[in-house]
């Protein structure tokens, strides 16, 4: 890039920036770098600047710059989630392309500072995996690099079995207590909690201890019904053994690396690793059509906004055209994300007759709710609130499948459309398995159940990845799931998968 281009892009960023804080986008401070297509699609393969060497990391590099190298698709941009906020151009985008990256960029910052999924995410994690792969060369030297890269594959293996809200809620006040230090007094209480009462439970003088608002609901007598049912689940439970773990556990990486008996401590702590990197990675799972769509949304308007000559004008509607252009394998989310938006913003503009008269829409609030869902929502609760009947029309969008050597559509209903894109989200669409016993059979051993939902399990990669999992426990492993509408029971003890009906 000559010095002219640099200055050229210099000043549209300044122009860009003030057409975008214009519109009420909120960023963090932006840091732009133009790397050549070899380090940029090495940044893409990693997914950050420094992250720890794995062999995976460069098929998926060797896949992205061969389709790059012939042409097939092209890397305009990396954007990564971190207060700075830094952004990668690449070296061979013209001074158009990269002023829209640029807009697009900015748009995509302001969906990570203000969305609710990104909240609980590092902004630091730049500066964290470069630490952690420090971490992980040291074990390299200790331990022997094809030790640690073969560890590295069983965790990997199931790396998107964590349980992102596993800590939401644990770190909310407490109860507001009352005058008397939060003990109940006994008397008038409604909750069962008389004098003699409290007696009977070992309590003087009627404090039984517990805390309470001070107002009742009038669904306290529903309320009791769960009380009665936690005591005797609690009777059961003293007569049955214990189980482990007490309900079911959603992340298998937390499991085995709390319980894992024969985990080492340097296995914990990449196991520990892996786990947070892919507590960065889940919210950018869990809103790529949201976050594309947003972007794009802006790229758009912000360039329509821009000092563009006519040359500049043209090259810029068919490089959005392209961004946007449909897929016949697979969902464009560019193009999905940003349609959805922009029906949004028309419907809460201009509400029909049922939306003034029912919902008391006024009209004139369409760019207001968009913000208000870039805050809030995520993929699911995104398209199972706006997706209508007249937007699934209006885009044509329909379900299809292989059937023989042809693809042909087989629903265009657009309730079932909705649920089905609906149900691909669901977990960002991971299998949801949970740890039923820690201890199954008494002997330690590890028994997984699949939460069937319709979508069975790919049998080829399950049967190559139980292995993994029993390197990481050390012990026996078992996995309940459906296949053909039956029960089965895929284990494994170190020797070969086996499989059999329950």
């Amino acid at each position: 890039m000559s010095i002219n281009e640099k200055y050229e892009l210099e000043k549209a960023l300044e122009q860009i920036t003030a057409i975008a804080k214009g519109y009420n986008l909120d960023f963090y401070d932006m840091y732009f770098e133009i790397c050549p297509a070899d380090i940029l699609y090495t940044f893409g393969a990693y997914g950050m600047p420094t992250r720890f060497s794995h062999w995976s990391f460069g098929k998926a590099y060797h896949k992205m710059k061969t389709q790059y190298d012939y042409n097939l698709s092209r890397i305009y941009e990396m954007v990564i989630n971190s207060d700075p906020c830094y952004a990668f151009l690449l070296e061979g985008n013209s001074l158009i392309q990269n002023k829209m990256v640029m807009a697009h960029v900015l748009a995509h910052c302001d969906f990570f500072k203000n969305n609710y999924y990104f909240q609980r995410t590092s902004r630091q994690m730049v500066e964290s995996m470069s630490v952690a792969a420090q971490r992980i060369r040291q074990y390299e030297f200790a331990h022997g690099r094809e030790k640690v890269e073969s560890f590295l594959d069983s965790v990997i293996s199931i790396q998107e079995h964590i349980d992102p809200y596993r800590d939401i809620g644990k770190n909310e006040p407490a109860i507001e207590k009352s005058e008397s230090g939060g003990c109940c007094g006994g008397e008038g209480c409604g909750k069962g909690c008389g004098k003699d009462s409290c007696k009977d439970k070992g309590c003087e003088g009627g404090n039984c201890g517990h805390t309470h608002s001070e107002q009742e609901s009038p669904y306290d007598d529903l309320w009791k019904l769960d009380h009665l049912g936690e005591e005797q689940e609690s009777k059961d439970d003293t007569q049955k053994a214990k189980k482990f773990p007490k309900k079911p556990e959603k992340d298998l990486l937390l499991f085995i690396m709390e319980y894992g008996r024969d985990l080492e401590d340097w296995q914990r702590d990449i196991i520990s690793i892996i786990r947070e990197e892919m507590f960065y990675f889940w919210p950018q799972m869990q809103t790529k059509i949201m976050n594309e769509g947003w972007a794009t949304y802006w790229h758009l308007r912000i360039m329509r906004d821009m000092d563009l000559t006519e040359e500049e004008s043209l090259e810029f509607a068919k490089l959005h055209s392209g961004v946007i252009q449909s897929s016949k394998v697979r969902l464009n989310p560019y193009f999905l994300g940003l349609k959805l938006f922009e029906y949004i913003e028309k419907r809460w503009d201009e509400p029909g007759e049922e939306d003034r008269i029912k919902y008391g829409r006024p009209g004139g609030e369409g760019r207001e709710k968009i913000f208000e869902i870039r805050e809030l929502d995520n993929d699911i609760s995104f398209l199972r609130n706006c997706l209508t009947e007249e937007f699934v029309e209006q885009e044509d969008i329909y379900l299809y499948k292989k059937v023989g050597y042809e693809w042909k559509i087989v629903e265009k209903d657009w309730q079932k459309v909705r649920d089905s894109l609906v149900a691909s989200m669901v977990n960002s669409g991971f299998p949801y398995i949970v740890v039923q016993d820690g201890d199954y059979g008494k002997r330690g051993e590890l028994y997984l159940h699949h939460a069937y939902e319709g979508a069975e399990l790919d049998v080829y990669y399950l049967e190559r990845t139980l292995p993994h999992v029993y390197k990481l426990w050390g012990r026996p492993v078992y996995l309940e799931t459906v296949l053909d509408s039956k029960k089965v029971l895929f284990s494994y003890s170190g020797e070969k998968v086996s499989k059999k009906f329950v």
